[in-house]
């Protein structure tokens, strides 16, 4: 019976997935029921619920995102929760459409059980991505309610 991995572990697979773009396989990572919430994502889906909605959420990325990451300034911290980590870094983002370079803020509390991802709140600057994709008046647009298109 192969060991389970460790909720560090399942972050460190997480993270190295994310960096190497392999955004197809990090579905694998979580339970059948999980549930991830973008906190401060300004217009899409806050929540995602289930392993098949992220495997299509991951998807999307994997064919559409126009930027590059690269995790650094990486602390995992322990809770007294056995199956809970704080995981705080930073991404290096390279925006291949502009060509802008940046580092973009990351909290991730991560609920693992029996080696996957049960749990995810996500504190992600959704901001400074769209600032570096000239996206601000589509993300007005979307606040106020109206097509920007």
């Amino acid at each position: 019976m192969p060991e389970t991995l460790s909720p560090r572990e399942v972050f460190r697979k997480l993270i190295e997935g994310i960096g190497a773009g392999r955004f197809t396989e990090l579905a694998d990572l979580y339970a059948e029921d999980a549930v991830v919430e973008t906190v401060f994502e300004p217009v899409g889906p806050r929540r995602v619920e289930g392993r098949e909605a992220l495997r299509e959420r991951f998807a999307q990325v994997a064919a559409h995102s126009p930027v590059e990451l690269t995790p650094a300034n990486v602390v995992v911290r322990d809770t007294d929760d056995p199956e809970v980590i704080v995981a705080e870094f930073d991404y290096h983002v390279h925006h291949r459409v502009t060509g802008r370079t940046f580092e973009a803020a990351n909290i991730q509390v991560l609920r693992v059980r029996d080696g996957l991802i049960i749990g995810s709140r996500d504190f992600h600057d959704h901001l400074a991505l769209i600032v570096a994709g000239g996206d601000l008046p589509h993300l007005a647009a979307a606040l106020e309610g109206r097509d920007s298109s």
